[in-house]
């Protein structure tokens, strides 16, 4: 076959992203305290922005407001003079330098509260090393072994070859290893979850008891909750295991995570529902977000009579087209986000009145075909932000669910369905759990329409056991 090159003409339809419009889109998808750190930056980079301090009404009550005080300070008697020994006892009061209260209220209004420092995981372990001893060999190996802990506190790096990093032999490896197992917390430096189970069991004088010898002998029938075959080889009453199932549950699978968690993460919310009469009023929660507004006097460069080189015309124009374009976009993206919790408020009203049981199916395009925008708009608005109602702090992805069917023709949320099997096993008999068929069987009774695979799907997905795991003896 002969190849040859040639040269084609054709016409072909393709959508472009402008610079422009994927900054709008990325806007767009923002939550509300990133964009006020995006603005932040915008104001220092461009000179033809600048922050609205306050608003309109606040300035008119500014301007208002020294006439006011020249009215009071008519009426206000004049001061007597103090003699000289009444000035010490005056900077004490005015200056909070005295005993009593102007002291605390000084203190609470003029004092940051930093937050303490935590020490690191790594630290915490190495500090009590140094306690235990001083010797240098040992601390070497002790802080190579606590570099190779995971977050959770087990070792990732084999004992051999930490000690053909060092040229030492294995058993002075251990030695330094089963130091660091007698640390805080309890279970740290282990090498796999069964010897960090032993290493608490230990610390609690429990080694010679039956959790130590199921988790010594029978850990993988234990893990598969094969009960009936430990209690077997135990000969001990499935009764028995489940009891010493419960005391090896009580131990802690990840004690690195003890220290190495950072807190307690905070969400603030980028909408806010509240309640007026018979309706739910959306407002945005971008108090702090800056509110930006053109120079004042950049724009009076190019409107004033004095010569500016070309050069000095061409960027503060390029410059106030961008500030323009900002503004707008970001006006912009403020009503597309009241249009989309407006419209998910008017769907989920019975969630907002009566709670989760009552959340309705709604997908993203119901949405997007309500408001009149594309899907994929709808998808940015409610991606990473969070709304606050009545009810609690929500994500605004947790309104959205597919539905099921009922009986009577309507429609359910699948998140209330997941909400009424939750229900129904929590209020099973342990003895005797409700299979997945017969949970099914009971949602149906109650008019909801729904498979055993799905009520299985649910179940998996809350987190729940099976029926012949969650059986009690």
């Amino acid at each position: 076959m002969e190849m040859k090159i040639n040269m084609r003409l054709g016409m072909q339809q393709r959508l472009v992203m402008t610079p422009r419009l994927q900054q709008a889109l990325k806007l767009l998808q923002m939550p509300t305290q990133e964009l006020q750190q995006v603005l932040r930056q915008e104001i220092l980079q461009n000179p033809m922005l600048e922050e609205v301090d306050e608003i309109e009404e606040t300035e008119a009550l500014d301007e208002e407001a020294p006439a006011e005080e020249d009215r009071s300070a008519e009426k206000e008697p004049e001061e007597p003079a103090r003699r000289e020994d009444e000035w010490d006892d005056y900077f004490e009061t005015a200056f909070g330098m005295g005993g009593g209260t102007a002291e605390v209220e000084e203190r609470e209004d003029f004092l940051e509260r930093v937050p303490v420092a935590k020490p690191s995981f790594a630290d915490f372990l190495m500090s009590q090393l140094r306690l235990e001893t001083e010797d240098e060999r040992i601390l070497e190996i002790g802080a190579y072994i606590i570099g190779n802990l995971d977050d959770s506190g087990y070792l990732v790096c084999p004992v051999k070859e930490i000690a053909r990093t060092f040229s030492t032999t294995d058993e002075e490896i251990e030695k330094v290893l089963k130091t660091i197992q007698t640390f805080e917390p309890v279970g740290v430096g282990a090498r796999d979850l069964r010897e960090c189970l032993l290493i608490q069991l230990k610390t609690k004088d429990m080694l010679d008891s039956l959790a130590a010898r199921i988790v010594s002998d029978h850990f993988e029938e234990f893990k598969q909750k094969k009960y009936l075959d430990i209690s077997k080889k135990l000969k001990i009453s499935l009764k028995e295991v489940q009891a010493q199932a419960a005391v090896i549950g009580s131990l802690n699978p990840k004690p690195g995570l003890d220290i190495f968690s950072e807190g307690p993460r905070y969400v603030i919310p980028d909408l806010v529902v509240e309640r007026v009469g018979d309706k739910f009023v959306i407002f945005l929660n971008d108090r702090n977000v800056p509110r930006l507004r053109i120079s004042q006097s950049y724009r009076s460069e190019l409107q004033g009579d004095h010569e500016i080189s070309e050069e000095t015309r061409n960027f503060i124009n390029s410059k106030l087209k961008n500030a323009k374009w900002l503004i707008q976009t970001i006006e912009q993206r403020r009503r597309t986000m009241i249009k989309v919790m407006e419209s998910i408020a008017e769907a989920q009203r019975d969630f907002f009145e009566k709670g989760a049981g009552a959340l309705r199916p709604l997908t993203l395009q119901q949405v997007a075909i309500k408001i009149g925008m594309h899907e994929s708009t709808v998808s940015r608005v409610t991606t990473n932000k969070y709304v606050q109602t009545p009810r609690g702090v929500y994500e605004l992805k947790y309104f959205f669910s597919s539905a099921l069917s009922t009986e009577s023709g309507e429609e359910v949320s699948a998140k209330s369905a997941k909400l009424n099997i939750k229900e129904i096993i929590a209020k099973e008999d342990a003895k005797k759990p409700l299979s997945d068929q017969k949970i099914a069987d009971m949602l149906r009774d109650d008019g909801l329409i729904i498979a055993r695979r799905t009520v299985a799907k649910y179940r998996e997905q809350l987190g729940i056991l099976p029926a012949r795991h969650r059986k009690q003896y």
